[in-house]
């Protein structure tokens, strides 16, 4: 074992990168071994299986992504924190797509118990949010909004779905002024504006 130098930080890493290359689907314990040059077998004193293998992968992309998006929202509010946020988003989703799908997974809670990244990027969300007005169920229902519109758009980009020339980025663009104006509007359980 120690002439490969496996550990279960190394073995993350190496297939965080083998999920950006090659898809998340393609992560298994045997492309992961001949990576490193070693038999399956010499996997499992680091990781248990192909799914704690991903698991892994989805926690150190979350904790990946929640750093970028908590230093790109840092001293910002309102429609600033919200553009700043979606940004670091969207751009580490594309730099790093197989990692992304991994955030992307349902995970079981025991799985991520532990995980600071996951927590901290739900409190970065509730933050942003709260500078709306929003309180609870609010801020739930509109957090999931959000991750909806973000991962859609995002699926569709990586996916080649945008097929009109006009540029991707300027409908990102006007996809979050209209977020901004639904947030600024959120509606009451009546109907009407909160504001």
């Amino acid at each position: 074992m120690a002439r490969a130098g496996l550990t279960a930080a190394r073995l993350t890493a190496a297939a965080a990168e083998l999920a950006d290359e090659e898809g998340l689907d393609k992560v298994t314990l045997s492309a992961l071994a001949r990576r490193f040059g070693v038999k399956d077998a010499s996997l499992y004193s680091h990781v248990r299986n192909v799914r704690d293998l991903r698991v892994r992968v989805g926690l150190l992309a979350a904790e990946e992504m929640t750093e970028r998006i908590a230093a790109a929202v840092a001293g910002r509010a309102g429609k600033d924190a919200l553009v700043a946020f979606a940004d670091a988003y969207r751009d580490y989703a594309l730099e790093h797509p197989g990692r992304y799908a991994a955030t992307q997974m349902r995970f079981d809670p025991e799985e991520v118990a532990d995980s600071a990244g996951l927590r901290r990027s739900v409190e970065l969300t509730h933050g942003v949010l709260r500078a709306y007005g929003l309180a609870e169920p609010d801020l739930t229902d509109a957090g999931r909004l959000l991750r909806s519109a973000f991962h859609g758009y995002i699926h569709l980009e990586l996916g080649g779905g945008f097929g009109h020339p006009r540029d991707v980025r300027e409908s990102w663009a006007r996809s979050l002024d209209a977020l901004h104006v639904l947030l600024e509007n959120w509606p009451t359980r009546s109907g009407g504006s909160e504001r």
